[in-house]
């Protein structure tokens, strides 16, 4: 998606509708900085809402239709709040939103809206879950109901998980609800309670975009995923979020090869995450950015989710004198890295990692970031 800020999609609304619309609302896309693949073991993740965002601009209407026109891409969608289908497209998101605040009990009223951002698309970046909170936004905007964070994010993982289909967690939509500028977000996947700590100063955040993407690794999701429930059983509790690095060092040799490379991974990388939730409280970017790179490590070696792709762009990263520390970040074998790079420096890392990574058969892209606030109204 190109950049609109907030009076570019307000000119955007005027031009479609001929008219100021009543509100612009968006919602943050998001990088995970540190806690791979232990949502799902009831682990540790800390993710951070970036500078990028969905921005719908919006009239309300006085009937039940949504009429919403995607600058970005050329494209107007229209549905009944009162006849809701499933379908294909990005309109599903917005249709998905309409289902989840309707059986959760909300009376909502249409919309006409123009909707645009630049959050990357299928970057792993969760343009989704952005355009989701934005949608929540938009319907706040024209319904009035009070907005309540938590329960936007709570609905927003129903619309994945029921309307869209995709088996998805918290973390997306709470961290694009919650965000908060300057800080990323410590999450207990088990108790949902999160903690805001804060970047250390002088350091941003920026994501390396292989330009690889996923291909079908639903069944390696799940090989994982059944491997670490493996030992989790092994062990005699309900999460591997439960063992800690002393009894799985004392008990490992009982499992088979691949859960006791699959747990250590997950015991290790929760015990990183909280480190490095405590190097940020106290301002420590060099210790912040050690565990980021021994977190690529074990996602390389004991998890086996990255790829040539990540591992090569994760080591220009790593190469260059700004940066601290980086890692692949999200479900892995394609997508982004993350790295916390001198802030003085980033322009010169940039282009030292684009020379370092890019030929003619791979281009990177490099999306240097600051920690956004979560959805909120514009204007």
């Amino acid at each position: 998606m190109s950049t609109h800020g907030w009076r570019e999609i307000e000119a955007a609304f005027e031009a479609r509708f001929e008219e100021t619309p009543a509100a612009v609302v968006r919602a943050p896309g998001r990088v995970n900085l540190i806690g791979e693949h232990t949502d799902y073991n009831d682990g540790f993740v800390l993710p951070m809402a970036i500078d990028r965002d969905i921005r719908i601009a919006l009239r309300p209407r006085p009937d039940d239709t949504v009429r919403v026109y995607a600058a970005d891409i050329d494209q107007e969608a229209t549905f009944s709040l009162g006849a809701l289908e499933r379908g294909d497209g990005w309109q599903e998101y917005l249709k998905g939103v309409a289902w989840a605040l309707g059986e959760d009990g909300t009376r909502l009223s249409g919309f006409d809206g123009v909707l645009a951002g630049d959050v990357p698309r299928g970057a792993g970046l969760s343009s989704s879950a952005a355009l989701e909170l934005a949608a929540c936004r938009a319907f706040q905007a024209s319904s009035g109901f009070p907005w309540q964070a938590e329960r936007m994010a709570r609905l927003c993982q129903r619309v994945e998980n029921g309307w869209v289909g995709v088996n998805s967690g918290i973390m997306d939509p709470l961290i694009s609800a919650l965000g908060r500028e300057g800080h990323a977000l410590l999450l207990d996947c088990r108790t949902l309670q999160g903690e805001a700590v804060p970047l250390p100063a002088g350091h941003l955040v920026v994501v390396l975009d292989t330009g690889t993407r996923r291909g079908l690794v639903s069944s390696a999701y799940n090989e994982r995923r059944a491997q670490c429930e493996q030992a989790a059983l092994h062990f005699g509790v309900p999460a591997l979020r439960d063992v800690t690095t002393e009894v799985f060092e004392a008990g490992a040799a009982g499992l088979g090869e691949l859960p006791r490379k699959r747990a250590r991974h997950v015991i290790g990388e929760n015990a990183r995450t909280l480190a490095a939730a405590a190097a940020m409280r106290r301002g420590d970017a060099a210790a912040l950015g050690r565990l980021m790179n021994a977190s690529h490590a074990s996602l390389r070696e004991d998890f086996e989710v990255s790829s040539a792709a990540l591992d090569a762009i994760v080591a220009c990263a790593q190469g260059h004198p700004a940066c601290l520390g980086a890692r692949m970040t999200g479900a892995g074998f394609g997508g982004c890295a993350v790295a916390l790079v001198e802030e003085g420096a980033a322009d010169a890392f940039v282009r030292a990692v684009t020379s370092c990574y890019d030929t003619p058969e791979r281009r990177s892209a490099v999306y240097v970031c600051r920690a956004a606030d979560g959805a909120s109204r514009l204007r």
